[in-house]
C-alpha cells in the first residue's frame, strides 16, 4: 500500500535518472533505497555496459539493504544483458518492498519484473506518478512502442516566415544563445538528419561546439548520393549516415562508403522517411533531431511523423517569394486541418525567441 512518503523518494529517483549523457537504447532511470526513514543507497543508470541503477542503488547499501524499500523509476529488468538480472540482485539483497511508476515496455521485462520479485516475496506498488516516469522516458517509451526514434523537427524563422534567404542560404539567422540552445538539443539526441538540399547549400558540421556533450550521429537524405566526399559533416566525431536510394550511382555510392556508412531504402526521388525511421530505430536511435530543409520537414509532417517541435524565431526580416518556409509539403488545406501543440512553451533567448511543443494527436 502506497504511504505519503512514496512520492518525495520518488521524485529524489527522477532527479537521478535525469542525467544529462544521453543512455541509448537503455532508458533513463534512477533508484533510492530508503531504510527506518532514512536513504541508505542512491544509484543511477550511466549507459549501456554500466551498473543498473537499482545494482548501484544496492551496492551503496551494502548491508543496509536488506528490510528496506526500493524507489525506482522503472521496472527492474529480469533478463540477461550486458549486466545480471536486477530483481536477482534486489531479491538478494533481501529488500522488503519496490516501488515503481510503470511497467518496462521492453518485451524481456513488461511486467516480468514486477512478478518476479512478488513471487519471491517483496511487496511491489506500482502507478505513483507514472505521468512523471513517461515524461523522463519519453524517447525510450516510444522507440520501444513504434520502432522508431521520437522525431522532433527544428528550424529557425524569419519574422516574415522564412527559413532562409531567397538563395537558399541559413547561416547564420540567429544569436548566440539560441545557437547554444541549439546545440543542446544536438547533444540531447542520438542522432541529427537533414536533407541533401540542405547538406550541399550549408555545408553544415552538425556536431556539438557550444554547448556540453557529445555529438550525435549524423544522417543525410541523399537519395542521389551527391553529398561531397569533402563536406564538413563527415568524419568528424559520432559517425555519418548517408541514406541513398536503391538506383543511387554505384560509383557515388561506393565513394561514400570510404568516408560514412551508406544504406540504400526504396527508389527515389524522395526516399521512403518512414523505413528510414525504423532503420535508425533498428540501430538504436531512440531520439533524432531533424533540421531540415523545408522539404523534410514538409514529408515527414504529412506523414504524421513528427512528435515535437523547436522553432526558433529571430527579429530579421529576409523577404523575397522565392525565399523558403520553414516547412513544404502538401500542408493542410485550412487553419483548422494544420498541426496543433500541447504541453508548448515560449522562451526569449537574447534577441531570438524558441518555441518548444508536443504534436497533439488523438489518443494522445
Amino acid at each position: 500500500m502506497a504511504i505519503p512518503e512514496d512520492e518525495g523518494y520518488l521524485e529524489r529517483a527522477f532527479e537521478l535518472a535525469a542525467v544529462e549523457q544521453r543512455v541509448s537504447p537503455n532508458p533513463r532511470v534512477g533508484a533510492v533505497l530508503v531504510r527506518d526513514g532514512r536513504i541508505v543507497g542512491e544509484g543511477r543508470h550511466l549507459g549501456p555496459g554500466t551498473p543498473h541503477a537499482e545494482a548501484a542503488a544496492l551496492s551503496a547499501a551494502g548491508e543496509a539493504a536488506r528490510g528496506a524499500t526500493l524507489y525506482v523509476t522503472l521496472e527492474p529488468c529480469c533478463h540477461y544483458g550486458h549486466t545480471p538480472p536486477c530483481t536477482e540482485a534486489i531479491l538478494a539483497a533481501g529488500v522488503a518492498r519496490v516501488v515503481a511508476p510503470i511497467e518496462d515496455p521492453n518485451p524481456k521485462v513488461s511486467g516480468q519484473g514486477f512478478s518476479a520479485l512478488r513471487s519471491g516475496g517483496v511487496a511491489v506498488e506500482v502507478g505513483a506518478l507514472a505521468a512523471r516516469a513517461r515524461e523522463i522516458n519519453r524517447d525510450y517509451l516510444h522507440w520501444r512502442r513504434t520502432g522508431r526514434p521520437l522525431v522532433t523537427a527544428k528550424w529557425a524563422l524569419s519574422l516574415g516566415g522564412q527559413s532562409a534567404a531567397r538563395t537558399g542560404r541559413s547561416l547564420y539567422m540567429t544569436g548566440p544563445l539560441a545557437r547554444a540552445e541549439a546545440h543542446r538539443l544536438r547533444a540531447a539526441h542520438d542522432a541529427v538528419l537533414v536533407g541533401i538540399g540542405t547538406a550541399l547549400l550549408d555545408d553544415p558540421q552538425l556536431t556539438v561546439r557550444d554547448a556540453p556533450g557529445p555529438s550525435p550521429l549524423r544522417v543525410v537524405l541523399d537519395a542521389k548520393a551527391r553529398l561531397p566526399l569533402g563536406a564538413r559533416l563527415l568524419g568528424a566525431p559520432g559517425g555519418s549516415l548517408v541514406y541513398v536510394a536503391d538506383d543511387a550511382p554505384a560509383e557515388r555510392r561506393r565513394a561514400l562508403a570510404e568516408v560514412a556508412e551508406v544504406a540504400a531504402v526504396g527508389p527515389g526521388p524522395l526516399l521512403p522517411l518512414e523505413e528510414v525511421l525504423l532503420d535508425l530505430g533498428r540501430r538504436g536511435v531512440t531520439s533524432l533531431l531533424v533540421e531540415g530543409g523545408a522539404t523534410v520537414h514538409g514529408q515527414l509532417f504529412d506523414l504524421g511523423l513528427v512528435d515535437r517541435v523547436a522553432v526558433f524565431v529571430a527579429p530579421l526580416v529576409l523577404g523575397g517569394a522565392e525565399a523558403p518556409p520553414g516547412v513544404a509539403g502538401l500542408g493542410a488545406q485550412e487553419p483548422a486541418a494544420g498541426v496543433r501543440f500541447r504541453e508548448g512553451s515560449w522562451r526569449v533567448l537574447g534577441e531570438d525567441a524558441c518555441f518548444m511543443g508536443t504534436v497533439e494527436r488523438g489518443g494522445s
